[in-house]
C-alpha cells in the first residue's frame, strides 16, 4: 500500500481542532472527505501533533495510505482544489510503508505570538495582552523549562496520559515591534501545555508570579497556581522534527 507524506499548513480559526468528531468541523474529517471525494477510498490520516479547537499550524506533517498508487504532486494539487481555503497542501510526497507521521517524530515545535498593543490586522493570529508585562522576568522564568521534566502543572490531565515527562530542547523569543513569539521545542508536547505556560509566564511578566515561583510550581507538579490557558488563536504549530 503506497505510503504518503503530507506537510500541511492551515488556519485553525473555524476548525475544532485536528481530531475528528461527529458533527464538527475538523482538519483531519475534511482532509479525510477529501480524499475520498479525489480516490473513492476511505483513509485513516494520522498527523504529527493533535492541535486543539482554534489552534493554527504552519508545519503540520501527517500521512495516509491508499490501495492503489497515485502520483504524489496530483494528490497535492486535486486535495487544494477540494478542500476549503484555510487548508493548504504544501507537499506531497511517497515515504516507506513503515512511515508513522506521529510516531516516528524526534520533536515538534510551536511557537504562541502576543501582542503590547491591540491588534486589529492579524488580531486572530496574535493574543493581544493588555497588561504591562516585563520581558526579561518571562524569559529568566522560561529557562527553568529546559531539560526533562513532569509537566504536570503546565497541562490538562487526561485519562490517556500514561505519563507527563516532556525534554525541551529549545526556546527562543523573537520581537517585532509590539508583537513577540515564544518558541519552544520538546520530544512530545501534552494537552493544552503550551499554552498554559505562556498564560503562566504573562503572570510572571505582570508580576503576580517571580522567575523562581515558577520553577518552583514546575517542581511541584501541581495545577494548584494562578496561571491561566492562553488563547488558542496565538499558538501555531511551526515544524516537526524526523
Amino acid at each position: 500500500m503506497p505510503n504518503y507524506r503530507l506537510l500541511l499548513e492551515y488556519d485553525g480559526s473555524h476548525f475544532f481542532g485536528w481530531q475528528i468528531q461527529p458533527g464538527l468541523r475538523t482538519v483531519q474529517g475534511e482532509l479525510e472527505d477529501a480524499v475520498q471525494t479525489l480516490t473513492k477510498e476511505r483513509v485513516r490520516i494520522h498527523c504529527a501533533g493533535r492541535t486543539d479547537r482554534g489552534v493554527h499550524a504552519l508545519g503540520q506533517v501527517a500521512n495516509f495510505k491508499l490501495q492503489d498508487y497515485w502520483q504524489p504532486e496530483k494528490i497535492q494539487h486535486a486535495l487544494n482544489g477540494i478542500t476549503d481555503k484555510d487548508i493548504a497542501v504544501l507537499n506531497v510526497e511517497l515515504v516507506p510503508d513503515e512511515f508513522h507521521a506521529r510516531f516516528d517524530a524526534r520533536a515538534r515545535q510551536y511557537i504562541y505570538f502576543f501582542s503590547m498593543r491591540p491588534v486589529a490586522v492579524g488580531r486572530h493570529y496574535t493574543f493581544y495582552c493588555k497588561f504591562d508585562l516585563d520581558l526579561q522576568a518571562m524569559r529568566a522564568a522560561a529557562e527553568h523549562l529546559y531539560g526533562e521534566h513532569h509537566f504536570e502543572a503546565f497541562s490538562q490531565k487526561t485519562p490517556e496520559e500514561k505519563h507527563y515527562l516532556s525534554h525541551i530542547e529549545l526556546i527562543e523569543w523573537e520581537r517585532q515591534g509590539d508583537r513577540i513569539g515564544f518558541r519552544i521545542r520538546a520530544n512530545r508536547f501534552l494537552h493544552n501545555m503550551v499554552r498554559i505556560i505562556m498564560g503562566t509566564l504573562i503572570q510572571v511578566g505582570r508580576g503576580k508570579l517571580t522567575p523562581d515561583d515558577f520553577g518552583n510550581i514546575l517542581a511541584a507538579r501541581s495545577r494548584d497556581h494562578i496561571g491561566f490557558k492562553a488563547p488558542a488563536h496565538g499558538l501555531f504549530l511551526e515544524k516537526v522534527f524526523y
